[in-house]
């Protein structure tokens, strides 16, 4: 793959790559045999990728992307640029709606070929939500500043490390009794893999995939009900789940410290599946894989007695 790709050597600045699925994004760019910088404020994070690179293949530059300055010196010499900055708390408009247009103007003026922008599904300059406004503002700047720029839009992205699957997984592992909020709310889960393998591809073909949207979704939707059964079988344990309503789900959500904020009640509401209405992985020749390809082998981290305790769990993760 290193010798093939239209990536090898090129330089591609990654901001937000410290993060969750900056790490994997890393790694598929660095097989490609990519030169990357990863620009974020906490570019520490990312150093446990040093053995996965040759010498001088990958470099750390700290960044404060609301900073012009700051932006313009992490996008020097690059040719290829990677939004991936996302966040539920601090100005949002300016990190996720005006941050992004500031990195796409500049990377136009530096000639850059290709810029892939991380947005999420259901951006709405309407919403309630502030998280989907800035969503919805941060993917006008980018297309206005870098036309050619292709848009990502996963539904919740997933992995053994993610805060998701992990966070359902030891409250599962802990309470018998679950409240389920949103219990109807339909998720296409996406694998982090492929999310990506996505922007990789996009970089690569600017030409066929620049100036599109995709909307990435997993191969199933599930509710949030399933879900949470499907964890629990996971980790061979009975649990009871509640079903709590949209009022109750409302006013946990506005308490503070609780683990799921109002905006992301609002984002849950109408569930987070591809509509249909613009490009997907289909488009790009990725062929997305299921939760159920994963999540066994994940979950016996919280599996009673661990792998001692493999024979007392059920194989088939879709039990309920």
């Amino acid at each position: 793959m290193t010798n093939t790709s239209s990536l090898s050597d090129t330089l591609v600045t990654v901001f937000g790559g410290s993060g969750f699925i900056g790490n994997y994004v890393a790694q598929s760019l660095l097989q490609r045999g990519a030169r990357l910088r990863i620009a974020s404020r906490h570019p520490e994070h990312s150093h446990s990728l040093k053995p996965l690179a040759n010498l001088g293949q990958l470099q750390f530059a700290s960044c404060d992307i609301t900073d012009e300055g700051s932006v313009a010196a992490a996008l020097h010499g690059a040719t290829h640029v990677v939004n991936l900055v996302g966040a539920f708390e601090g100005d949002l408009e300016k990190l996720m709606g005006e941050a992004p247009g500031t990195m796409a103007r500049i990377a136009k003026a530096n000639g850059a070929r290709a810029f892939v922008h991380m947005s999420a599904i259901g951006p709405d300059a309407d919403s309630t939500a502030a998280y989907a406004r800035a969503k919805a503002l941060g993917e006008q700047r980018v297309h206005e500043a870098f036309p050619e720029a292709t848009i990502l839009r996963p539904s919740i992205v997933f992995g053994k490390d993610d805060n998701f699957l992990n966070m359902f997984g030891q409250l599962i592992q802990f309470m018998p009794v679950l409240p389920v909020f949103g219990p109807d709310a339909k998720l296409q889960l996406v694998h982090v893999d492929d999310v990506a393998e996505a922007i990789a591809v996009a970089l690569e073909q600017p030409e066929a995939h620049g100036g599109h949207i995709y909307e990435l979704g997993g191969p199933e939707q599930l509710t949030m009900m399933e879900i949470n059964r499907r964890i629990a079988a996971a980790q061979g344990r009975k649990r009871r789940f509640l079903a709590m309503s949209d009022t109750l789900s409302g006013l946990f959500a506005s308490l503070p410290g609780t683990p799921m904020s109002k905006d992301q009640w609002t984002l849950l509401q109408p569930g987070s599946t591809v509509s249909g209405e613009h490009r997907t992985f289909a488009d790009l020749g990725i062929e997305p894989k299921p939760l159920g390809l994963f999540l066994d082998k994940w979950m016996v981290r919280y599996r009673k007695q661990g792998r001692f305790g493999l024979d007392n769990v059920r194989s088939d993760n879709q039990a309920t």
